[in-house]
């Protein structure tokens, strides 16, 4: 049986009904638009009597006689004052527009979904904070959360950016294992991916839980102010340190926290050691320390990588050498040793004569070595001393000497680091991702935040001797011949380079009697002399262009 076409009024109904309703919307739109001001106006009318109403009754009976008279007496003197009338009712429209007005609501509480997250916490807490035997607890399943969580906040996720919980007295707040529980359930509940601060008042059984805002990666290498003998490592939170610098940042100039390691004579903490993961920055954080000493000092640069990340460096002004292979490493560690020796036997000898140390001895030395594991690796192949074995009066005597060492090297090597290095490098530095506890292997405690697994390079945290441990963001200096490099950091590094030398360029062959490095052209290389009186070995090369 063929269907019959429905009537024409019946097909073309629902559209025009559709049309029809989007006609009348439009239309009321219109006129609300039109209407704003009336209707703001009888809102504020209706506010202002119901407000004069709530007043008459409150009045108390005896009271109201008096109040009536003087409202008639200045209704009376309205209305005989020239324009008494015009004025007093635009007086009540302006009174009635202000109170009509549409205000922003306030929000006064959670809603339900952030209520909803507050009792995923508080339950998740239970096992935590409570005792079977605890006649009134303060964590219980099915418990009123509010009498536990206070000072709370919500990102436009809907996830808590800060919260305060009161804990009852009994738990064992000052064992770390039991603190590390509740941080670990807080962050995994709350959120991963964001940097939380725990602060725990243990007198007043509280926790106080932070959300961080990423450390600033806009301050790039520049000329710090600073005294001969400070060097920054990087910038921090604005309460974690009481000093700041002013910086040039990428939106303008600006006075950021920052994290000064202080070396010489009287610092607590004269060699430092950063440890991280690859492309984690710590190349680029020796990088910065050089740019800062070459100011003051003298420079020594070993790299084990022999990636060429400090060629910008070579023939600088008080650069004495940029080594990459063994042999060249191992005799300038070797002079470096004999150089500490020197200026100790110098400066005994002026000081019992009762003359200040030579120049040459308060100049500071520096010593950056970049991946020592490497040349390890080599030296062991090849029968040869490890290069960190010569290290030990550098770093045991340094301090007196104006000497200061760095090292650098990455986690998975971290165990071939000798005990030397260990025990007189107390200033740390720990950069990339990594896991809370090989954080605290190398700092010596566990960091006061919650490591994020995704970080820009050159962000981490830092301890210096037994101080607590400050986040850190290291200023960004990369290597200006790397063509990933941006031209705004390029330019920047190339600012603080020294002038190259033009007569002669420090650097240091091998010892005597030890074999070539086969990295080095015999043609090319430079002969070395040791000048009487001086500190460093210098060698005549072509002046450049």
């Amino acid at each position: 049986m063929a269907r019959r076409p429905l009537p024409r009024i019946l097909s073309s109904g629902s559209a025009q009904i559709a049309r029809s309703r989007e006609i009348a919307r439009t239309a009321a739109d219109s006129a609300t638009d039109v209407l704003h001001p009336l209707i703001t106006i009888s809102r504020g009318l209706r506010k202002l009597a119901a407000t004069a109403r709530a007043k008459w009754a409150a009045t108390p009976k005896e009271r109201r006689g008096p109040t009536l008279f003087l409202v008639a007496a200045c209704v009376l003197v309205v209305a005989f004052m020239p324009y008494g009338p015009l004025f007093a009712l635009v007086g009540v429209m302006g009174a009635a527009a202000w109170q009509g007005r549409e205000r922003p609501v306030v929000k006064t509480g959670p809603d339900d979904a952030e209520v909803a997250r507050l009792k995923g916490l508080y339950e998740a807490l239970v096992p935590y904070l409570s005792l079977p035997d605890d006649p009134e607890p303060l964590f219980a399943h099915g418990g009123d959360w509010s009498g536990a969580f206070s000072d709370y906040a919500f990102d436009e996720d809907g996830r808590p950016t800060r919260l305060r919980i009161a804990y009852p007295p009994y738990f064992t707040d000052g064992e770390p294992a039991a603190r590390a529980r509740i941080e670990q359930l807080l962050h995994a509940k709350s959120g991963r991916g964001r940097e939380y601060l725990f602060d725990w008042d243990e007198e007043g059984n509280r926790l106080t839980m932070h959300v961080l805002d990423a450390l600033p990666t806009t301050i790039a290498a520049q000329h710090f102010v600073t005294v001969p003998g400070e060097t920054v490592l990087g910038f921090t939170d604005a309460d974690a340190v009481q000093r700041t610098v002013p910086v040039r940042a990428a939106d303008g100039t600006e006075d950021a926290p920052a994290v000064v390691w202080r070396t010489g004579p009287r610092s607590t903490e004269p060699h430092l050691l950063a440890v991280g993961q690859p492309g984690s920055g710590t190349t680029s954080l020796l990088r910065s320390i050089a740019l800062q000493a070459l100011p003051h000092g003298d420079v020594l640069i070993v790299e084990g990588g022999g990636t060429g990340e400090f060629a910008c460096l070579v023939g600088r002004a008080g650069v004495l050498a940029v080594e990459c292979g063994l042999s060249g490493a191992l005799a300038s560690l070797e002079w470096a040793a004999h150089e500490t020796e020197r200026r100790l036997i110098a400066a005994n000898r002026a000081r019992q004569a009762g003359h200040p140390a030579p120049e040459d001895t308060r100049r500071p030395l520096w010593i950056l070595l970049d991946r020592p594991s490497v040349l390890g690796h080599l030296a062991a192949a090849d029968g040869r001393p490890d290069p960190q074995d010569l290290l030990q009066v550098p770093l045991r005597h340094g301090r007196a000497a104006q000497v200061t060492v760095v090292v650098a090297e990455q986690f998975d090597s971290l165990d071939v680091l000798g005990e030397t290095v260990r025990g007189h490098t107390r200033a740390r530095v720990v950069l990339g991702p990594a896991s809370p506890e090989q954080i605290a292997s190398v700092l010596g405690g566990p960091p006061h935040t919650t490591p994020v697994p995704d970080v820009p390079p050159g962000r981490g945290y830092a301890r210096l001797g037994t101080a607590p441990v400050l986040r850190l963001q290291v200023p960004a200096t990369p290597d200006p011949f790397d063509d990933a490099t941006s031209e705004a950091h390029r330019q920047a590094v190339l600012e603080l380079l020294p002038e190259r030398q033009t007569a002669t360029m420090a650097t240091i062959a091998p010892a005597p009697g030890s074999a070539p490095d086969p990295d080095v052209d015999a043609d090319t290389a430079p002969t070395l002399r040791k000048e009487p009186g001086t500190a460093a070995l210098s060698a005549p090369v072509p002046a450049e262009g």
